[in-house]
């Protein structure tokens, strides 16, 4: 059924409200690759004494490998969400010669920040540790996410292995991040942002500026692309354009492509044309 409206959607809106603002390409992509993949489902990837055992699904392609590496982050505002919801999206990803680890995380209320970077911290550490096994190249990882999984992507790019929440091992090559939010200090109230950070902004006004990728934005920082629905109304489009503006400004390469007309959702449901640009970035900078 999700198949089926997304295809629709796709139909109706098609690529032609779509615009793309690039930063400074490094050059042509490879020529696409169609690969055949297996699954590994339900892996645990969180070490014992976690606080709790979680799991991803791994897309290994066929072949000897080592092949570029992708985890792939779901949304739903902290909260809410799973694996399922970007199935097709891993499915897509491992098609194109990566290895895909769609992950889990600790969910909010019964989590607080910063536990969900804890745990994609966590999976890209395990799967440097597992590479091997799942014929990773464990020097080309990336992460791809939308929404809160955006979010961490984004933070996993930025705050790497250095710095109060940084992990020794976590960092990554390529982020590619949609409908992200990337200043929380944007919601002063509301529901969802006070529960993820345990407050609201007048409470907890540090952990709002440690929770948001654009307190880490650095020359050297791994490329970032973004892509945002023109008429978004929960995720307003001027936080990738603020994010991007501090990008360009630590020359760090970066792309945003703006689905016009598209809101939050509607953005998730028509992401295609947005997708296969970010599949090209990151063909440029993990290949």
């Amino acid at each position: 059924m999700y198949r089926l409206l997304s295809l629709l959607l796709t139909a109706a809106f098609g690529a032609t409200g779509c615009t793309i603002h690039q930063g400074r390409p490094d050059g042509p992509a490879p020529l696409r690759i169609d690969s055949s993949y297996q699954i590994r489902r339900d892996q645990v990837f969180t070490p014992p004494g976690w606080p709790a055992a979680l799991l991803a699904d791994v897309y290994v392609p066929e072949g000897e490998g080592p092949f570029p590496a992708v985890l792939v982050i779901h949304g739903g505002g902290w909260e809410s969400g799973d694996r399922a919801q970007v199935k097709g999206l891993a499915e897509r990803i491992a098609r194109r010669g990566y290895v895909a680890v769609n992950t889990t995380y600790r969910l909010a209320p019964g989590a607080i920040f910063p536990a969900q970077l804890q745990d994609v911290q966590q999976a890209v550490l395990w799967m440097r540790a597992q590479a091997a096994t799942y014929r990773i190249d464990p020097t080309r990882i990336g992460a791809f996410g939308y929404s809160a999984g955006a979010h961490l992507a984004a933070l996993l790019g930025g705050i790497g292995e250095a710095g109060p929440l940084g992990q020794p091992g976590a960092a990554i090559k390529a982020v590619v991040a949609g409908g992200t939010p990337t200043d929380l200090s944007k919601w002063p109230a509301g529901k969802l942002v006070p529960q993820f950070i345990g407050g609201n902004r007048s409470q907890k006004p540090a952990e709002y500026r440690a929770a948001s990728p654009v307190s880490y934005v650095n020359a050297g920082d791994p490329p970032v692309f973004l892509y945002h629905g023109g008429a978004d109304a929960l995720v307003p489009i001027d936080h990738a354009e603020d994010y991007q503006k501090l990008l360009a400004a630590a020359d760090v390469p970066n792309e945003l492509f703006v689905l016009r007309g598209r809101g939050h959702i509607l953005a998730f449901l028509t992401d295609g044309p947005a997708v296969d640009a970010a599949l090209t970035f990151l063909d440029r900078h993990l290949r």
